[in-house]
């Protein structure tokens, strides 16, 4: 079999899969009269219904992956991880670790410099327990540690941020993001511009709107 050619993955297509997927699962959730929405769970468990969004959106969702920089450890639990690694494709692999280069790994296995690495942040303005003390914090300063993890880790060429805002109306996410920008350029966080897409939600404590952006992140 020959390998098959890399395919550039748009941030678009990133954002509308994300989008569609979330929207399913809210409506799903709707339909159930559901006591607790998407906006009451925490990152890691909405990473299931990430995933989901993304292979039905037509890409291969690959979780938890070892950044390239953290790969000569021994341990496989060493090193920090990246949410998703995305391929072109739900079929296609990346080239494992352990079977790199050797007869084991499968030839259409995707180089690990031409996927797209994905880091996702979920901030909700309000919990089940009331506002969110921590909504700023979480947004202005731990999502930029994700950008400046991306752009200096070598061996990744292609990157991206996706952030999942869960407020109480669109024009709340469109400030919020735009100040988050703001200050990311003001920096110098080499980061591009995002492909946004919004929708309601329903209203179970205070968020009526789901708001997401996927920021594309230059390697440095």
């Amino acid at each position: 079999m020959q390998p098959i050619a890399p395919t550039i993955i748009s941030i678009a297509d990133i954002a509308d899969a994300i989008e569609a997927g979330l929207k399913r699962k809210c409506e799903q959730l709707h339909a159930e009269q559901a006591v607790y929405g998407l906006d009451a769970l925490d990152e890691l468990q909405l990473h299931p219904v990430l995933e989901q969004s993304l292979r039905a959106g037509g890409f291969g969702a690959h979780r938890e992956q070892r950044y390239p920089g953290d790969r000569h450890k021994r341990s496989l639990g060493e090193g920090e991880r990246c949410d998703f690694v995305l391929t072109p494709a739900p079929g296609r692999p990346l080239v494992q670790e352990e079977s790199c280069g050797t007869l084991f790994d499968s030839p259409d296995a995707m180089a690990l410099d031409e996927a797209f690495w994905l880091e996702d942040k979920i901030v909700s303005q309000f919990t089940p327990e009331g506002p969110n003390a921590n909504y700023s914090s979480q947004l202005l300063s731990t999502v930029r540690q994700d950008v400046t993890k991306l752009s200096k880790h070598a061996g990744i060429l292609r990157a991206g941020l996706l952030i999942v805002l869960f407020v109480r109306e669109a024009v709340v996410a469109d400030h919020d993001l735009d100040i988050w920008q703001d200050k990311c350029l003001t920096r110098g966080l080499p980061i591009g511009a995002p492909a946004r897409r919004s929708f309601a939600i329903t209203d179970r404590h205070g968020n009526a709107t789901c708001a997401t952006a996927v920021y594309p992140v230059a390697h440095i």
